[in-house]
């Protein structure tokens, strides 16, 4: 007996259930929501597997029987609106190089669910490598394994447990509504949704800095850690302060104003430069897990033989999906796979070449894909969902696309790359939703393992998780490109206020670079040069177990905006110092928990507000529908900074508060 299940008093054992799927369907698709325009905006997404946890264990108080076991499911189930609304770093770039207007929901939704299904698929004869027979972390895994102990009575159902579970959830919604108020004060124009200064020096020099007023960034950044924080800041030292200024200067616009002129010069050369140092560092990241992850690939497959070979019924907790029904289903996702892509491909110049491109990529998603369902296993029990380089791996897997394609069908097409790029980035959107369904299967396995429960039921939950996730994934991506539209389309939104985007453009323009040849390899070129020097730096702090510089979090602060980096970076020391100081408390492992908690819930609630928001902007036909301020409004930025500090200091003195 383990110790969750000794602990939950040999309750019986309730693990899937009807009302738990259902709960779980309907958490995934608020976050999934939330994580959409959060991806599209800052270039990442958040675990949501705690939040989830907590808000599970709220509401199944309700009801009679609930159990630890039906908690993990809820949790597992919902896990996937973390995991799926990752596949946005690469759909964007259909609209932002004109070949979509919209998001087709049926195409969009094939693109993920499949994708995803085949990323669960991948990664069941991985776990008992890469989980129980494994002494990866898992960071993400084991805090939820944590929360749901605690939270679900699994300790004891004492009033100490009922009382860590109810103050979880203030935590959560005070944060939400923490945001969301703030965003809303944005929205009104009363408070300034960002806050910039640039100047000039010199011949013809100009650089500057500013930060976007989002708590939601806040608490991205305390989520994600000091050494990533670090590691942005470093990445906006190199990109406004070195880049910027010396590229200005070699380059000087005189005519254009300061925030014009650094604006134009990071937009049309410093962002390659960003996008040469995440491929290298990618690269880099990938190679040094060649080794681990076969490993861990030839242990499972070892194990799947012997176990076919006659070994006795295996134990409740080790038991997965049949393998003979994993093969089925994986191979069954490439008939819908390549009904879509042979679909995407007619009445377009590539339609003669439909059976060969659609034969090259099925096979190139079928091994490429089981690949990279390993890396990111293995990716997520070293360094948790979130840190994952998933966007790295859409790095490496358009480039083969891309070469894929401009081999088979360059010659169909005349001086137009267009569709050649779009057929990437097609064939890349499947590879991400397995990488991003992979990263996240084996992180709520782990889970899984430290309550006791079923992994064949968790895999089923997550393959409901993912059909869920993909669902609410069109529509959302539709409202948004109605309402703001995205960086780079020739597209407006309403509003006229385009997302970003940042992963999805940066992909689309490698892609276009590879398949039209017109990439600028020398500022690519600088970045891989940047990177080599980070790689060295990162190893040598390694060294010493304490430090280290993520190579990937450089190169993504240069190649994302200032406005949206400065944020994080501020999260992530706040986050920092906030822990540092309640660690040595007896409660301090419950004051950190709380602060995840409270900033969990600062994504949340500007991200669901803002999508929100897009549905009023496309109902209104308004850009600013809530503006009760004129656009000029003098005291705006002084008010945003004033009321940002006071209620990030306001949340962190409340979670830090010493427990009677």
């Amino acid at each position: 007996m383990t110790d969750a299940t000794a602990a939950a008093g040999g309750a019986k054992r309730v693990e899937l259930t009807i009302r738990g799927v259902i709960l779980g369907v309907l958490i995934t698709l608020v976050f999934t929501a939330a994580n959409v325009y959060l991806g599209l905006k800052v270039g990442l997404t958040v675990a949501t597997s705690i939040p989830a946890a907590i808000i599970s264990m709220a509401i199944l108080r309700l009801f009679k029987g609930a159990t630890i076991w039906e908690n993990n499911i809820v949790q597992t189930v919902a896990s996937a609106a973390g995991a799926m609304a990752s596949v946005i770093f690469v759909l964007p770039g259909l609209v932002i190089i004109g070949v979509w207007t919209g998001f087709p929901f049926w195409t969009t939704f094939l693109l993920c669910a499949i994708g995803g299904l085949l990323g669960v698929m991948y990664t069941v004869p991985l776990r008992r490598a890469l989980v129980t027979n494994s002494d990866l972390p898992y960071p993400e895994g084991v805090a939820a394994a944590e929360v749901l102990k605690v939270g679900s009575g699994a300790r004891g159902d004492s009033p100490e447990a009922k009382a860590d579970s109810s103050r979880g959830l203030t935590a959560i919604v005070l944060g939400t509504a923490a945001s969301a108020i703030y965003a809303l004060l944005v929205g009104t124009r009363a408070l300034a949704g960002e806050v910039t200064g640039y100047f000039r020096f010199g011949a013809g020099g100009a650089t500057g800095t500013g930060a976007s007023m989002s708590l939601a960034l806040l608490g991205a950044g305390h989520l994600m850690g000091i050494a990533v924080g670090m590691a942005m800041l470093t990445g906006l030292i190199l990109a406004w302060g070195v880049l910027v200024p010396i590229l200005t200067t070699m380059y000087p616009d005189l005519a254009a104003s300061a925030a014009d002129a650094a604006g134009a010069i990071w937009t049309s050369k410093v962002r390659f430069i960003g996008a040469g140092t995440i491929g290298i560092s990618a690269i880099w990241t990938l190679a040094k897990l060649a080794g681990p992850v076969w490993g861990g690939l030839s242990g499972a497959i070892a194990a799947q033989g012997r176990r076919t070979a006659g070994e006795p019924v295996v134990d409740r907790t080790e038991q997965d999906i049949p393998i003979g029904i994993v093969a089925l289903v994986a191979f069954g996702c490439l008939v819908p796979i390549g009904f879509v892509i042979a679909h995407f491909l007619q009445g377009g110049p590539l339609a003669g070449l439909t059976f060969p491109l659609t034969a090259a990529a099925l096979v190139y998603i079928a091994v490429a894909g089981f690949a990279i369902a390993g890396v990111c296993g293995y990716m997520a029990g070293l360094a948790g969902s979130s840190n994952s380089p998933v966007s790295g791996l859409a790095i490496l897997a358009v480039l083969g696309a891309s070469l894929i394609v401009t081999a088979i069908g360059a010659g169909a097409v005349m001086g137009d790359p267009k569709p050649l790029v779009a057929f990437a980035l097609l064939v890349t959107s499947v590879l991400l939703a397995v990488a991003v369904s992979a990263n996240d299967n084996l992180q709520d396995l782990k889970t899984g393992q430290l309550v006791d429960a079923t992994p064949w039921r968790q895999q089923a939950a997550l393959v409901v998780g993912v059909i869920a996730g993909s669902a609410m994934i069109p529509p959302v991506l539709e409202l948004l490109n109605r309402s703001n539209g995205f960086a780079g389309s020739r597209m407006v939104g309403i509003s006229g206020d385009p997302l970003p985007a940042p992963q999805a453009t940066l992909i689309s323009t490698i892609a276009k670079g590879v398949v039209g040849g017109d990439l600028d390899w020398s500022l690519i070129g600088i970045g891989v040069l940047i990177g080599v020097g980070l790689i060295v730096i990162d190893e040598l702090l390694r060294r010493t177990k304490r430090y280290s510089l993520p190579p990937l979090g450089v190169g993504m602060a240069i190649y994302l905006p200032a406005t949206l980096t400065l944020p994080v970076v501020i999260g992530a020391v706040a986050g920092w110092m906030y822990n540092r100081r309640v660690a040595r408390r007896p409660d301090g492992e419950a004051a950190q928990s709380l602060g995840v908690l409270v900033v969990s819930g600062l994504i949340v609630g500007e991200s669901l507000f803002n999508v929100a928001l897009s549905g009023l902007i496309v109902a209104t036909n308004k850009g600013s529908p809530l503006a009760l301020v004129p656009e000029d409004f003098a005291f705006a930025p002084a008010l945003a900074i004033g009321t940002y500090i006071a209620v990030g200091l306001g949340l962190y003195a409340w979670a830090g508060r010493k427990r009677a």
